[in-house]
């Protein structure tokens, strides 16, 4: 594609959405760390210097691009929850569900974990205080939405809710990198097998990590 100058708000925030929507398609293609503002601007039809105009680094494209699809795994995940949960169980029975139904739904967000365990020590720098501020309100009202779900089906959890999410969030970035092994990995662990152990399955550790953190946290009686 390709684009005239933009010269109003709302050509501005077409253009805007471009870049977002060809940013993630290519993370259906490559992992977060081999997106370039180059390629980037290749693919979405503008000189590197005009994607700069609408974002001031690659990295507050892929932080735009994080929050935008945290928000919209959380819509998927109220319906995943309600219908995975059953209210009548006991509090450590609905943990249970609870951390069944995050992990499955996480899992199969291979993008969204690549990006959040890139959030810290990658995208949260290289942007400017304005930038991250944005970033951090967004991340932090998507934080509320997840905590408010996790209470829905667990109120046990009361007032941790948000720090057990943060956890989620922290964990499922870092499990997801053991998830995908370059070949020179993967020709290791078939040559030799005792070594496969950090060539984790996300969904199986995502579970054991999650209901760890979660059961955790319910009150003692």
């Amino acid at each position: 594609m390709t684009f005239q100058r933009a010269r109003s708000e709302e050509q501005r925030a077409v253009r805007r959405q471009a870049i977002l929507e060809t940013t993630s398609a290519m993370l259906d293609e490559m992992p977060v760390a081999e997106v370039t503002l180059n390629e980037l601007s290749r693919r979405v039809g503008l000189a590197k210097t005009a994607v700069l105009r609408y974002f001031e680094s690659r990295e507050a494209v892929l932080l735009d691009l994080l929050d935008d699809r945290t928000a919209t795994w959380l819509t998927g995940l109220e319906q995943e929850l309600a219908q995975g949960v059953d209210p009548g169980r006991s509090a450590l029975e609905r943990a249970e569900q609870v951390a069944d139904v995050i992990s499955l739904s996480l899992s199969a967000q291979t993008v969204l974990c690549d990006l959040f365990g890139a959030q810290g020590g990658v995208l949260e720098h290289n942007v400017s205080v304005e930038v991250a501020r944005r970033h951090k309100r967004a991340a932090l009202a998507n934080l509320a939405v997840m905590a408010d779900l996790v209470r829905r089906h667990l109120p046990e959890v009361g007032d941790q809710g948000e720090l057990f999410c943060l956890q989620v969030l922290l964990i499922s970035g870092s499990l997801s990198a053991y998830s995908t092994p370059p070949p020179s990995l993967l020709a290791v662990y078939e040559s030799e097998p005792a070594l496969a152990v950090y060539h984790i399955d996300l969904r199986t550790a995502l579970r054991i990590a999650i209901t760890t953190s979660l059961v955790g946290m319910l009150p003692r009686s």
